[in-house]
């Protein structure tokens, strides 16, 4: 069995379905990927954007109940991402498992390496070109982590397009 993470910013696509099966065409094992698809807190999410916009000095309304709506909000999107990406590879015959975390995205896929027989680590997002730069994008951070290759690919974006 050949165990690939796929850590994903957002939902695959056919193309990313097709561009990732690609890799691992002509393996004489039968190959398993393991998605990993990371959402934000609602309590992060709240707290950066009223950051941003007003020097942390703007408070939410008095709603108690309001965090947990968003949360779920956040998690019942992001389960439809998850779940619509999952239901692709199989329906490209591959296995799959698929888990949603709202924990730091390196640290989930820290996590899943270990507790799994990954031996290739896929990490598709957008360009994020200026984490990147200063290697803290989640590729770079994972590469310096994980003791297994990591490859990172741009969603959405067919090879030839990638440089």
């Amino acid at each position: 069995m050949y165990e690939v993470a796929l850590l994903i910013e957002r939902q695959l696509n056919a193309l990313d379905v097709d561009q990732v099966i690609s890799l691992h065409e002509g393996l004489d094992d039968d190959v398993t990927y393991h998605l990993l698809l990371p959402v934000e807190s609602s309590a992060a999410l709240l707290a950066s954007s009223l950051s941003s916009l007003g020097g942390g000095q703007i408070l939410p309304a008095d709603d108690p109940d309001m965090l947990t709506r968003i949360q779920d909000e956040i998690v019942t999107s992001g389960q439809r991402e998850l779940d619509a990406s999952a239901e692709l590879l199989r329906e490209h015959g591959q296995k799959v498992t698929a888990l949603l975390t709202d924990d730091d995205p390196v640290s989930a896929l820290e996590t899943l390496v270990a507790h799994t027989s990954t031996v290739e680590v896929i990490v598709l997002t957008e360009p994020h070109v200026i984490q990147e730069f200063f290697h803290v994008d989640w590729t770079s951070r994972a590469r310096r982590k994980l003791n297994v290759p990591t490859l990172h690919l741009l969603e959405h974006v067919p090879f030839d397009a990638q440089t």
